[in-house]
């Protein structure tokens, strides 16, 4: 398991298209792969209600925790695309 602190670069934050980008990215990988925010809320990167209920905006800092035989690909995807580099 890799778990690591991104801080949320897209404009705009997460709202509904960019939840549904990082939905698709996440689902890309066997791994699992959770969302934790700072008040303790763990949810299911795969889901799109999961994540949609996060309301994450520009600025905040998430751990992304992956698990699974392609984690280290997963989680470098998942950094680049909120750090806003895809």
């Amino acid at each position: 398991m890799i778990a690591r602190e991104i801080e949320i670069k897209l404009a705009g934050g997460l709202e509904a298209r960019p939840v549904a980008m990082l939905v698709q990215v996440a689902s890309q990988y066997d791994s699992s792969v959770y969302v934790q925010t700072d008040g303790n809320k763990r949810v299911n990167a795969k889901s799109i209600m999961g994540m949609m209920s996060l309301g994450l905006n520009v600025g905040e800092k998430v751990v992304v925790e992956v698990d699974g035989a392609d984690e280290e690909a997963a989680i470098d995807h998942i950094e680049k695309y909120l750090s806003g580099e895809n």
